[in-house]
């Protein structure tokens, strides 16, 4: 099960957020990833603000690209907005990216 949930850690890795060049995954707004015994994905995620211009079709993306996935079964994918998204959720890879 680990290894499936890894596989969905690379997916979502070629989700790139539009108006900031790094990643989803590393800019911090994959809160959770849980895979059951029967292989369905469950994921928390959160946009950088509720007013982002891609709020309709990210969470669109990321469903897709994780049901593309061998042996997924299905997504549940949440979006939440609790804890609200800051820059401190990004990896040090991401802030290094940006010079923060």
């Amino acid at each position: 099960m680990n290894d499936l949930k890894n596989k969905v850690i690379e997916q979502i890795k070629k989700i790139y957020d539009p108006e900031i060049p790094v990643n989803i995954y590393e800019l911090g707004l994959i809160y959770k990833i849980e895979v059951d015994d029967k292989n369905k994905v469950n994921v928390d995620m959160t946009l950088t603000s509720p007013n982002c211009p891609v709020a309709e079709s990210l969470p669109k993306d990321v469903k897709n690209i994780i049901m593309t996935i061998e042996g997924v079964s299905d997504v549940n994918l949440n979006l939440v907005w609790e804890p609200p998204w800051d820059k401190d959720k990004m990896s040090e890879a991401a802030k290094l990216e940006l010079n923060l």
